[in-house]
Formats: C-alpha cells, structure tokens, sequence
C-alpha cells in the first residue's frame, strides 16, 4: 500500500505525536553485542499502523480487526496505539482519507488532461476500479464491510466520496446531453451518473465478497460501452 497521509484535524491532535514514548516499542530480552533496535521517527508510528491495517483488512473473510489483534501484529502494546490515534474510528478515518486523496487526485487530473467528455466519464471509472483492485484492503473500507459495528460516521464520510465520485460523472456527462440535443440534458446526466456510480459500487462489493477472487475490471471496456456509449 502507498504511503497514506496523515490523518485530518477532525479530532483534536495527539500531543504525544511529537515525541517518542518509552514503552512504545515492547521490551526484548538483551542479548550482548546485538543491534539496538531502531525506533520510528516521530509520524512514523502512524503510517505504519495505517499500512498493517490496510494489510489486514486484505486477508479473504477476515473478521472484525480488533485494536488487540492491530498491537499484535506490530509487536506494541495496545496503549501505544492509542498515543497516536484517540480511537480504532481515527484509524479507519486515516484509511478514508487516503483512498479520497489516490483517487480524487487522479480524477482531478483527467478533468484536467482528457476534453472528451466520453473519455472523462470512461477513464473516471477505470481509475476508481483499478485503485481497489491493487489496493484489496480499501475495497473492503470503500463498500463498508470494514466498517461494520464500526463509529457510524465512517459510514457516513465513505458515502459522502461517492456522492462526490457521482457528481464528477455528472459533470462530464451534462456536457455529452448537451452535445446531444437533449432536451432535458440535466435529468439525464443525474440518471446516467447515479446508474454508473452504482455499477462502480456493484464491482467493489463482488471484488470485496468474493474474497478478491472477481476482478472489479473483469470485461470493463465492454461494460462500459454498454453503459456510457
């Protein structure tokens, strides 16, 4: 997994952050002449909690992750967890947070570099795709299975990114109803846009329930030209 930012301002920062705790690092028996073990740079801890996460959350059918199984995997203690992020939501949120800067930023950038709006439409959606599809542990965050019994804003904050993801179709295929002659060019972006988003959602969900055995880009170009020609 790509290195993901650092988490917002949404709750109020961990003053601890800026120095590195004593017992962050569980302690080893000391064996003579062995090299010391390097400690993590101050943000550090943080990035790398967020990638065992991720890495976690790619194991086929795996079970709710708890903070208990998190610490153990990166051989700390559940309390050095918690001095660089205030709750598991906090975590999660650092996931979020990446997936909308990965794929924004590419979006961003084919409304950018691509005029056809077709092109926009069809390249906007192969970008959402290919992102879960090298990034299995997103997926599971993006169709909400990761999520489950998890703080309900989390939910909330990835249905606000598709919300977005919808109206960055909308944008472009406004453009393809007008060019059209369509009469009600509005009306027709909303419908295409909101059938497409759900497309994309119905990939990610298949891809994430199967185990990450059905590949969200499975025949993509084919689907598309059925669904945005």
């Amino acid at each position: 997994m790509p290195t993901p930012p650092e988490t917002s301002a949404a709750e109020p920062p961990d003053p601890i952050d800026a120095v590195a705790p004593a017992d962050e690092v569980l302690a080893e028996p000391v064996v003579a002449n062995a090299p010391a073990r390097k400690r993590p740079k101050p943000g550090e801890r943080r990035v790398q909690i967020l990638q065992t996460l991720a890495s976690m959350l790619e194991q086929p059918g795996a079970d709710r992750i708890t903070t208990a199984a998190l610490a153990a995997k990166l051989e700390v203690s559940e309390a050095a967890l918690y001095r660089h992020f205030a709750s598991k939501a906090q975590m999660f949120e650092g996931l979020i947070e990446f997936i909308e800067h990965s794929v924004f930023t590419l979006v961003n950038q084919i409304h950018e570099r691509e005029a056809v709006a077709l092109a926009q439409v069809h390249k906007t959606l192969t970008v959402l795709l290919q992102f879960a599809e090298k990034n299995p542990g997103m997926a599971r965050v993006m169709v909400g299975d990761a999520l489950v019994f998890e703080h309900e804003r989390l939910l909330a904050r990835m249905n606000q990114f598709f919300e977005r993801f919808e109206s960055q179709l909308r944008q472009s295929l406004r453009g393809i109803a007008d060019a059209a002659g369509s009469a009600t060019p509005t009306v027709d972006a909303n419908a295409q846009a909101s059938v497409l988003t759900s497309f994309a959602v119905g990939r990610l969900q298949r891809f994430a329930r199967s185990g990450f055995k059905r590949s969200p880009t499975e025949h993509l170009d084919a689907a598309l030209r059925l669904l945005a020609p």
